[in-house]
């Protein structure tokens, strides 16, 4: 089979969630660079890829998707590698618990509403960080009601769920207000610190 190419930007949370689970799969990719931000606005030819014009999308021999949570679990089952998904039933549906929490309730608060907002605005607003820290409090109190005992989040193996929080929680702890909070939640704070020392995590963060 082909190398499988995955498009979008170094800065994205997404990008790097799918990057990360082609590492720790050890697959050979091809990153396309794809600022969505640019001044020239989103290329003509990337709608074939993703007709909302988000970030990332995928190729694999033809086969094309977007949604990070479709290119990650395809990344998982079409190639050769350790398993990211649990075997059982009920592993796999906390897994999809896990990951659609953090879409719906972390990721905007966590990402731009706290670590954007405070380290890329000249004039942060800081109703929206507290708003922020409030949203992220409750998330990071509900993932540690989740965790299972082992190392990851859902025991002792590695899953994709501990690859969709780890650039979420990355950039929220970028900001002093989001270190502080996760040190509130200590089983949480270590399980980032064994996430962030994988060297998937450090393959694939954005270059300065």
């Amino acid at each position: 089979m082909n190398r499988p190419t995955l498009y979008g930007a170094d800065y994205s949370v997404y990008v790097r969630i799918a990057r990360m689970a082609l590492e720790e799969k050890g697959i050979d990719y091809e990153l396309v660079p794809l600022d969505i931000f640019a001044a020239n606005g989103i290329p003509a030819w990337y709608q074939e890829h993703h007709p909302f014009g988000r970030i990332p999308a995928f190729e694999h021999d033809g086969f094309r998707l977007f949604e990070t949570n479709a290119i990650a679990r395809y990344v998982d089952e079409a190639f050769d590698g350790p398993a990211l998904q649990p075997a059982d039933a009920r592993g796999r549906a906390r897994m999809g618990q896990m990951t659609g929490m953090l879409d719906a309730y972390g990721y905007r608060a966590m990402v731009w509403d706290v670590a954007v907002e405070r380290l890329e605005k000249a004039e942060p607003d800081e109703t929206l960080i507290a708003g922020g820290l409030r949203q992220a409090e409750t998330v990071l109190r509900v993932l540690t009601s989740l965790k299972a005992p082992g190392a990851w989040l859902l025991g002792d193996q590695l899953t994709l769920a501990d690859l969709h929080a780890a650039p979420i929680v990355g950039y929220f702890v970028k900001a002093a207000e989001g270190q502080k909070l996760l040190a509130v939640f200590p089983e949480i704070q270590g399980w980032y610190k064994r996430i962030a020392a994988r060297p998937s995590f450090a393959r694939t963060e954005k270059a300065d």
